[in-house]
């Protein structure tokens, strides 16, 4: 594959989801249940990533997911996601949430993370032989936020050896049957 590789603009890979916070929707303390957040920033990120490469990808990782601002009851939540960075294979997204008390119109930042995936060959698409579009931003925001693409995926690269390391100490006896 020694041919040029296709580059996409962040807005092409854009997507933007409100929903409004129900009472069903809330944890014990009365603000979004944090968990019901995670789920609408993979489904909205996964639109991103196969908006990017047109194909399957699976979530890799969650950069430091931070909750900046509770979501009440009532107000909305908008998820916002577009690829800023891709390798070969993998696709990093950012992901923005951002609040808004409906009846006031105020909107605040909510949380922020990243989160990388990794395109496969699935029912979407399964030809093996494949390299994901670079990345071009356009607005301030975009470039700001790209420019930390090399950055990240080092750290995120360092992070996964110590993870792999940690993780063969680990045990899979069955505490319960007394196995050791």
């Amino acid at each position: 594959m020694n041919e040029e590789r296709e580059v996409k603009f962040c807005r092409e890979s854009r997507v933007i989801q409100t929903h409004r916070v129900f009472p069903t929707d809330l944890n014990m303390f009365g603000y979004l249940f944090g968990g019901k957040l995670m789920t609408m920033l993979d489904d909205t990120a996964s639109i991103s990533i196969t908006r990017h490469c047109r194909r399957g990808a699976v979530t890799a990782s969650v950069d430091h997911l931070d909750f900046l601002h509770p979501i009440l009851e009532n107000h909305s939540v908008c998820v916002e996601t577009y690829v800023t960075g891709a390798g070969k294979k993998s696709i990093e997204v950012f992901a923005k949430v951002i609040g808004e008390v409906l009846v006031t119109g105020e909107r605040y930042l909510a949380a922020t993370c990243f989160m990388t995936f990794v395109a496969v060959p699935s029912h979407m698409n399964q030809e093996t032989e494949f390299i994901v579009p670079l990345v071009q931003p356009e607005t301030e925001e975009e470039k700001q936020v790209c420019a930390g693409y090399e950055k990240r995926k080092q750290r995120r690269m360092e992070k996964l050896k110590q993870n792999e390391d940690f993780a063969e100490s680990l045990s899979l006896h069955v505490p319960w049957l007394g196995d050791d």
